[in-house]
């Protein structure tokens, strides 16, 4: 047994030896620039966290609302991307997010449902803080944390729900970078987290009072998003 253990693994060292050369690196010395820029394509899904309060109508109705399915979106944006250290570096990614997400308002009793189409255009810029491992022929994975104050430019206010125009997340990835003979191409998954929340209880000028049940029957509305991007440097 321990002879045919040997002989399997001395078949196998050959192979390990050649996952393990070192290949001709393309783009050698784009790492050391100071100060390098690139683009990015995306889709993303949104998500919204509700905190129902069990709010009880003078009808005697309680409403919960909750997110039923999710929509895929899309991102774009550019990359600025400032050299620290050999493993660090200072990224700011002006973004916009286009996206939707469907809210079902459900009565606990009766089961009546109301629905509302929230659509989103944001503007954000994402400010991270990219950590690399030390690069190996023509890959280097890293992970990427940081902060991204947004804008949203589609608030409508004649809705159930009124959201705020600005939100802020916190948000964590992880990526590869692929050197390739003319470009870098940079696959990354990002999840975005807020710590905020975005309704707007100020329904001052709502015009239909019903409506004012739903913004009642919620204390909290935070936002949260999953994206996966493609960057070219």
């Amino acid at each position: 047994m321990k002879r045919t253990i040997t002989y399997i693994l001395l078949l196998l060292l050959p192979l390990f030896a050649v996952a393990q050369e070192r290949k001709v690196q393309n783009k050698p010395y784009i790492d050391y620039r100071r100060l390098h820029y690139g683009f990015f394509v995306g889709m993303h899904v949104q998500d919204m966290e509700f905190a129902n309060n069990g709010f009880v109508t003078e009808e005697g109705e309680t409403w919960f609302a909750d997110i039923a399915n999710y929509n895929p979106g899309f991102s774009v944006g550019v990359l600025a991307d400032l050299r620290l250290n050999t493993y660090m570096a200072l990224r700011v990614i002006p973004t916009m997010h286009f996206g939707q997400n469907v809210v079902f308002f459900r009565e606990q009793k009766s089961g009546e449902v109301s629905k509302q189409s929230i659509k989103t255009t944001y503007i954000a810029v994402p400010v991270h803080v990219k950590l690399a491992a030390e690069r190996f022929n023509n890959y280097r994975p890293y992970i990427t944390a940081g902060v991204s104050p947004m804008v949203n430019l589609t608030v409508k206010k004649q809705q159930q729900l009124l959201l705020k125009k600005f939100d802020f997340m916190i948000e964590v990835g992880f990526g590869c970078d692929f050197y390739l003979p003319f470009f870098k191409l940079i696959p990354e998954l990002k999840f975005s987290f807020s710590p905020l929340s975005v309704l707007n209880r100020d329904r001052k000028d709502l015009l239909d009072a019903d409506y004012l049940k739903f913004t009642q029957s919620v204390d909290k509305v935070t936002s949260k998003m999953i994206t996966l991007s493609l960057y070219f440097e």
